[in-house]
């Protein structure tokens, strides 16, 4: 089931590209992209399972969300992150399906690593990343961190969730307020490295000047209003006072969780 169902202009579903032509890191066209990340536990947990990446010499970005009992979520979501960046770093970024291989190997990294070391059993993670190729930006998720546009004043979802709430309860019907309190509703339906048959989604996203993109976690997707998300963007700061504000907004709301933003913005 798509989230998207009429697609901007600017916004497409990838599903069998063809090449593109390679930049220069961190220009697209002749746009720069701004980028900022931050991380923090939150209110409730000590420990911070979230891990964000900015790799501005290859034109990447990603948040990951780690899963699994003691450090094991914190293994996952760094070594996934890590693979993705190793990935990159070695191979053509002109090809479009080189973020869905990077997650691929992130994947089988992640297995491994759980199938070799007892307290690593179970751990997953999920993971969002963006990544500048030709022209365009890609976008590919896993599980149910999040990318965000915002243009000309509207904030947009462009990521999909594999979650239970998105892919089983809203097809049986369920209206929101039911699913807000279901005791399915923290349930991934997919994660990187709980299974060999990954699915991922991709996206390409042509960049225009004053286009903004959210890369976050559930802990701050999840706790915070849309709404207010859209407003703190549309405001005139910086992309670290953006953040900040993002995140104090999650703490604010209670912090149940770590919360983490990447904010790329683009400019002449």
């Amino acid at each position: 089931m798509k989230v998207i169902v009429r697609l901007p202009p600017y916004l497409k579903r990838l599903r069998n590209p063809s090449p593109e032509t390679s930049s220069e890191p961190v220009i697209i066209e002749n746009l720069m992209l701004e980028a900022f990340g931050i991380s923090d536990p939150g209110c409730v947990r000590t420990n911070n399972e979230d891990y964000y990446l900015l790799f501005r010499d290859r034109g990447l970005y990603l948040v990951a969300d780690g899963m699994g009992g003691a450090q094991a979520g914190e293994h996952a979501s760094k070594l996934a992150a890590e693979t993705v960046a190793e990935h990159i770093w070695k191979n053509n970024r002109s090809e479009p399906n080189i973020l869905a291989q990077a997650f691929e190997e992130a994947n089988r990294r992640v297995m491994a690593a759980a199938s070799t070391d007892a307290t690593l059993e179970g751990m997953g993670t999920t993971l969002v990343a963006a990544l500048e190729c030709g022209p365009n930006l890609l976008i590919a998720s896993v599980g149910d961190s999040r990318a965000y546009v915002q243009m000309n004043g509207k904030l947009l979802v462009i990521t999909e969730d594999q979650t239970w709430v998105h892919e089983v309860g809203r097809r049986l019907g369920l209206d929101e307020d039911s699913l807000k309190s279901h005791p399915m509703r923290h349930v991934l339906t997919m994660a990187i490295g709980v299974s060999a048959e990954l699915r991922i989604h991709s996206y390409s996203l042509q960049p225009n000047p004053g286009m903004q993109v959210l890369l976050c976690s559930d802990g701050l997707h999840g706790v915070v209003d849309e709404t207010l998300i859209g407003d703190t963007l549309r405001r005139e700061a910086s992309l670290e006072d953006k953040c900040q504000s993002l995140i104090q907004a999650a703490k604010d709301a209670g912090g149940p969780d770590n919360v983490t933003a990447v904010l790329l913005r683009c400019v002449e």
